[in-house]
């Protein structure tokens, strides 16, 4: 199973992601706990896309890959931004980050995902799910 999605940066298109992922999960069977971490892990990395990549330009776009192979589900998530560095973001489990209202989305994706990279831009990550 292939699906692939580009979605205008704009937050009312999370939506899209959501049907998506809810027809992938009806598809091919995953269970609730999977599904979960699959759904949180995806949107906080399609939100950081739009608003942190994209900074909410709605002339730039956010694509979205599905890909399944046997019981596995990679999930790519490609904003048009600089990228950043993922190995700099700040633990928001840090006594002196516990009050930050930003900061979770990495954190929650990398303890959501069985793995999970980024490019060497920083524009783009991996998440790979056992289903």
């Amino acid at each position: 199973m292939k699906k692939d999605l580009k979605i205008e940066s704009e937050i009312d298109n999370i939506r899209i992601v959501e049907n998506t992922i809810d027809e992938i999960s009806t598809e091919l069977k995953i269970s609730s706990d999977a599904y979960g971490k699959i759904l949180v892990a995806t949107i906080e990395a399609v939100n950081n896309a739009i608003v942190h990549g994209n900074k909410i330009d709605q002339s730039k776009s956010v694509e979205v890959g599905f890909m399944s192979v046997r019981d596995n589900l990679t999930i790519t998530v490609k904003d048009q931004g600089p990228g950043f560095n993922p190995g700099v973001v700040p633990d928001p489990t840090a006594p002196e980050n516990i009050e930050n209202i930003n900061g979770r989305g990495v954190f929650l994706m990398k303890n959501l995902c069985d793995d999970i990279s980024f490019n060497d831009v920083g524009n783009e990550v991996i998440m790979k799910f056992k289903i």
